[in-house]
C-alpha cells in the first residue's frame, strides 16, 4: 500500500494543535516553538510528496487515498491531487511557518496556546480542502476552514475585530448555505450509491436540463465569488484583513481566499461545463470591474492594510479573468497568479506588519522617509510592490501577462480593458512608496531598528522566491500545465486558432 502522504501532511498540523493545547500553563510560551517544529514538519513532507508526484504521467490524481466514510450518504474519505492542488497545497506549507515565525514577539505568552493552536488547525482545514475529491468532504472542510479564522481575527485583532470577525461568517456563511443547496441537486443528479459525492462519478453528467445545471453552477459559483472575493462580495475582505493581525492576514488573503478561485477552476468548470461557458462573459465583466474597481479604492486608502486588501481584490480579478477566458494559457496563468500573488501578498503584509509594530498606527499618512532610517524593511516592500504591479523579472509578470495573452486570445476587448489595472497598479504601489519611504525623515523614526535576524528569516524566503519563480517559473509551469489540459478537455474547449489577414475567419474549436 502507498504511503498516505496527503492524509499525513494534513494530520501532523492537528495533531501539532492537540499537543500545543495541551501544554501545561508554565510553558505556555513554548508554543511557538512547537508550532513553528510542526509547521516545518509538514512543510517537509510535503516538499517529499512533491518529489513522489510524477509530471509525466496522464491520470489525472495522483497520491491518491480513497476509504468508506459514511456510505449510506455516498460520502467518501476521497484524496489526491493533481498539478493545481498541489501548487495550493505547497503555497500553504510555505505560508503558514512564515506566518508563526512573524507572529513570534506579537502575541502575548498566555493566549500564545490559543493563536498557534487555531493557526495549526487552520493548516490542517488549508491542506484538506486543496485535495479533497469527495464533495461532501470538499464542504465540510470549506465551511470548517472558517471557525479558526473567525476566532483569530475576533480575539486577537484590532479595534473593530469583533466587527470584521462576524462580517466575515456571515458572508462565508450566507454563501456555503447556498452552495449546500447546490451540493445536494449534484448529488440527486449523480449516480447515487455508497461513493455518489466522488468528483469522478459527477463530473461529466448528463442534467434534465439546461436550467438545472446553471442553477447548480451559480449555487457553486456565488460561494467561490464570495470567498475569492470578487465584486460585489467582497466587502468583507477589507475589513477583515485590516484587523486581523498581520500573519492571519497573510492566510486569509494568501491562500484561503484561492479556495474561491480553485473551485472556480477545479469544480466549476468541470462538473458544470455548459453552464460555465454559458455565465463566462457575465463574469468577465464581473472580474474586469473587481480589476479596475479594486485598484481604483486601493489608490485613495489612508490605511495601510486596506490598501493591500483592495489591491487583492484587484488581483482576484486577473485570476478569475484567465479562468473564464477558457484558454490555455489564462487558465495557467490564473493557477501561477494564485502562487505568486499569495507570495508577494504575504510579503507586503508581513512589512505592513513589521512598521506597524514599530509606529502603532496603520495609517499611511504618519509614515514618511523611512529609507533612511530603515532601508532593509523599504527595500522589501519596494520588491514585493513592484511584484504586485507585475513588473517584469519579478514573480508576478509571467503570471499577469500569461492572463492578458489568454484572455486577449479570445477576448481582446476585455483584455485591453483590464489592462488598465496594471497602470492603476504602478499609482497604488508607487505612491504608497513614495509617501511612506520617501523624503525627509520623521523624527520619531530616528530610533527605530531595522529588519532583525527573525524578520530577515520572515521576509528573505518570500523576496527569494519572488525573484527566482520572475526568471524561472518552468518547474510550477510543468506542474500546472497538465492539469490544466485535463480541465480544457473536460470543459470542451480548445485555444481559438491565430486570425489569418484578410480571411475574415477564425478558427476555434471551442466554447462560445
Amino acid at each position: 500500500m502507498d504511503f498516505p502522504w496527503l492524509t499525513t501532511i494534513g494530520a501532523v498540523p492537528l495533531v501539532g494543535s492537540a499537543a500545543v493545547a495541551a501544554l501545561p500553563s508554565a510553558f505556555a510560551p513554548r508554543a511557538r516553538h512547537v508550532a513553528l517544529g510542526v509547521s516545518l514538519i509538514t512543510f517537509v513532507l510535503t516538499v517529499v510528496a512533491v518529489f513522489q508526484f510524477d509530471v509525466s504521467a496522464g491520470t489525472d490524481f495522483q497520491l491518491v487515498e480513497q476509504h468508506q466514510w459514511i456510505p449510506q450518504f455516498g460520502v467518501s474519505y476521497a484524496l489526491g491531487v493533481n498539478g493545481i492542488g498541489l501548487v495550493m497545497v505547497a503555497l500553504s506549507t510555505v505560508l503558514v511557518p512564515i506566518c508563526v515565525l512573524a507572529a513570534w514577539n506579537e502575541v502575548q505568552a498566555d493566549r500564545a496556546k490559543v493563536f498557534f493552536g487555531l493557526v495549526l488547525v487552520l493548516e490542517t482545514m488549508m491542506v484538506g480542502v486543496f485535495v479533497a475529491r469527495d464533495i461532501f468532504l470538499f464542504y465540510v472542510l470549506f465551511e470548517a476552514m472558517l471557525i479558526p479564522v473567525y476566532f483569530l481575527i475576533g480575539t486577537f485583532g484590532g479595534a473593530q475585530r469583533r466587527y470584521a470577525a462576524v462580517k466575515f461568517l456571515i458572508y462565508s456563511l450566507v454563501g456555503g448555505l447556498v452552495m449546500l443547496v447546490a451540493v445536494i441537486g449534484l448529488y440527486a443528479a449523480g449516480p447515487g450509491g455508497e461513493q455518489g459525492f466522488l468528483t469522478s462519478n459527477l463530473t461529466g453528467l448528463e442534467f434534465s436540463g439546461v436550467g438545472v445545471e446553471r442553477l447548480m453552477f451559480i449555487g457553486f459559483f456565488f460561494a467561490f465569488a464570495v470567498k475569492a472575493p470578487m465584486w460585489p462580495v467582497h466587502t468583507w475582505l477589507p475589513d477583515a484583513a485590516a484587523e486581523a493581525p498581520a500573519g492571519v492576514a497573510v492566510l486569509l488573503v494568501g491562500v484561503l481566499d484561492k479556495v474561491g478561485t480553485f473551485g472556480m477552476l477545479t469544480l466549476c468548470l468541470p462538473l458544470f461545463p455548459e453552464a460555465s461557458k454559458w455565465a463566462a462573459p457575465v463574469i468577465l465583466a464581473l472580474a474586469v470591474v473587481s480589476v479596475l474597481y479594486g485598484a481604483l479604492l486601493a489608490i485613495g486608502q489612508s490605511d495601510l492594510k486596506r490598501l493591500i486588501a483592495y489591491t487583492s481584490i484587484s488581483h482576484f480579478g486577473f485570476i478569475v479573468l484567465g479562468i473564464f477566458a477558457m484558454t490555455s494559457s489564462g487558465q495557467v496563468g490564473s493557477t501561477l497568479y494564485m502562487v505568486n500573488h499569495g507570495f508577494s501578498t504575504a510579503a507586503l503584509f508581513l512589512i505592513a506588519g513589521m512598521l506597524i509594530a514599530r509606529r502603532g498606527s496603520q495609517r499611511i499618512e504618519d509614515y514618511g522617509g523611512l529609507q533612511r532610517s530603515t532601508p532593509l524593511l523599504a527595500g522589501g516592500f519596494l520588491l514585493a510592490g513592484l511584484s504586485s504591479l507585475a513588473l517584469p523579472g519579478l514573480s508576478s509578470f509571467i503570471s499577469e501577462f500569461l492572463v492578458l495573452v489568454g484572455t486577449f486570445a479570445r477576448y481582446p476587448a476585455v483584455a485591453v480593458l483590464a489592462t488598465l489595472g496594471i497602470v492603476l497598479a504602478a499609482l497604488y504601489i508607487l505612491l504608497t512608496y513614495q509617501k511612506m519611504f520617501t523624503g525627509p525623515a520623521k523624527e520619531y523614526a530616528a530610533g527605530w531598528s531595522d529588519m532583525n535576524v527573525r524578520e530577515a528569516w520572515v521576509i528573505g524566503p518570500l523576496i527569494a522566491v519572488i525573484i527566482v519563480l520572475g526568471f524561472y517559473p518552468q518547474p510550477v509551469l510543468d506542474v500546472i500545465n497538465p492539469a490544466i489540459e485535463r480541465t480544457m478537455q473536460q470543459v470542451g474547449v480548445v485555444d481559438p486558432g491565430p486570425t489569418v489577414a484578410g480571411a475574415g475567419t477564425e478558427t476555434d474549436g471551442g466554447g462560445k
